[in-house]
C-alpha cells in the first residue's frame, strides 16, 4: 500500500472534490483518480460514491478515514524523529516565514552552535509534534489555542490585499471597503489554518468589508496564479507570505484601515523562562542579543 495512496484518499475525503485535491497535491486530476481505485483494489473496498455532481464518502470509507489519518501522523513523526539528533533545533515553520526564520536562527546562533531542522507541518500537526517532543519550537500566526504549549506573542504582521494587476485596488496605496466589497474573496478551507483564517475574516469583518466568499483556494502560490487571471477577485496574505510572492501578474494593497495578525513563537511548557524569552527575541521583528541558559 502506497503512501502516496493513502494521502490521496485523505485529502479527497476532506474536499469531496477531485479537482480541489488535485490542486492541494499539486498533482493532476487523473493521477488522484488513478491512486484512489488503486487503494480501492487494494483494499477490496469502495472508499467514495461518485456522481457527476458530488462526491461522498461510502460507510467503508468513513471506516478507513481514521485509520488513514493515523497512519500519515505515523509517517510525519518519523519524519520528524529522523531529524532529531544531538544538538539540532527542530523548528515547526509556518509558510512564507524564510526571512524571519533566516533571522531568527541567526539571532540564537551568537550564543550557542547547533544544528537547524525545519519541519513543514499543518498548523494541528505541528502543535501535535510539539507536545510529543517531536520538534522543539513552533511559530505560528493567530490566536492559536494550544492547551499544555506556551504560546508567546512575538511580532505583530500587516496584512496585505492581493489582486490582479487589472483590479481596480492595483494602483492605490491603500484598499477598503469600497474597493474590495464588491470582488470575490478566496481564502484556503478554514481546516487548513483555523486560527489564520478567523483572524484574517475578524479584521474584515471589523473594517466593514464584506466581499463575497468564492470557492475555497488551494495553496496560496496557486491561489496567487488564479487571482492573477481574473481582476474579480483577491485575497489576503501576510506580509511576510506576500514579499515571498513572484508574480508580475498581482499587486500587493495595504488594508484600509490597517490590519495586522499576531505572529507566535510556540514552545513546551518546561521550558526555562529565559530560553523562553531568548525565543521570543530571536524572532521578533527586531531581534535583540539574547542567550538561552538551562
Amino acid at each position: 500500500m502506497e503512501l502516496r495512496a493513502l494521502r490521496c484518499f485523505v485529502t479527497v475525503a476532506e474536499e469531496l472534490h477531485f479537482g480541489r485535491a488535485a490542486e492541494r497535491l499539486h498533482l493532476a486530476q487523473p493521477a488522484v483518480s488513478r491512486r484512489i481505485a488503486q487503494l480501492e483494489r487494494e483494499l477490496g473496498v469502495q472508499l467514495f460514491d461518485r456522481s457527476p455532481r458530488r462526491v461522498r464518502l461510502t460507510a467503508a470509507g468513513h471506516r478507513v478515514l481514521p485509520a488513514a489519518r493515523e497512519a500519515l501522523t505515523a509517517i510525519d513523526r518519523v519524519r520528524v524523529t529522523a531529524a532529531d539528533s544531538a544538538g539540532t533545533m527542530r523548528i515547526g515553520t509556518a509558510a512564507g516565514s524564510a526571512a524571519r526564520l533566516e533571522r531568527g536562527i541567526e539571532a540564537l546562533h551568537r550564543d550557542s552552535n547547533f544544528a537547524v531542522a525545519l519541519v513543514d507541518l499543518p498548523v494541528t500537526r505541528r502543535l501535535n509534534a510539539l507536545r510529543q517532543g517531536d520538534i522543539d519550537v513552533a511559530l505560528a500566526r493567530g490566536p492559536v489555542v494550544a492547551p499544555g504549549l506556551r504560546v508567546l506573542p512575538a511580532w505583530r504582521e500587516p496584512l496585505l490585499a492581493v489582486v490582479s494587476r487589472r483590479h481596480p485596488a492595483a494602483g492605490r496605496e491603500s484598499a477598503d471597503a469600497a474597493v474590495l466589497g464588491r470582488s470575490v474573496l478566496r481564502l484556503p478551507p478554514r481546516r487548513h489554518d483555523p486560527f489564520v483564517h478567523d483572524a484574517i475574516m475578524t479584521a474584515l469583518r471589523a473594517a466593514g468589508i464584506d466581499a463575497p466568499i468564492g470557492r475555497p483556494a488551494g495553496t496560496p502560490q496557486d491561489t496567487i496564479i488564479e487571482i492573477g487571471a481574473d481582476p474579480d477577485s483577491w485575497t489576503v496574505l501576510p506580509a511576510d507570505q506576500a514579499r515571498e510572492v513572484t508574480s508580475s501578474r498581482i499587486r500587493t494593497v495595504p488594508l484600509a484601515p490597517p490590519m495586522a495578525l499576531t505572529g507566535n513563537v510556540i514552545l513546551p511548557p518546561h521550558l526555562p523562562a529565559r530560553c523562553a524569552g531568548a525565543h521570543v527575541a530571536a524572532f521578533r521583528d527586531a531581534p535583540g542579543p539574547q542567550f538561552c541558559d538551562g
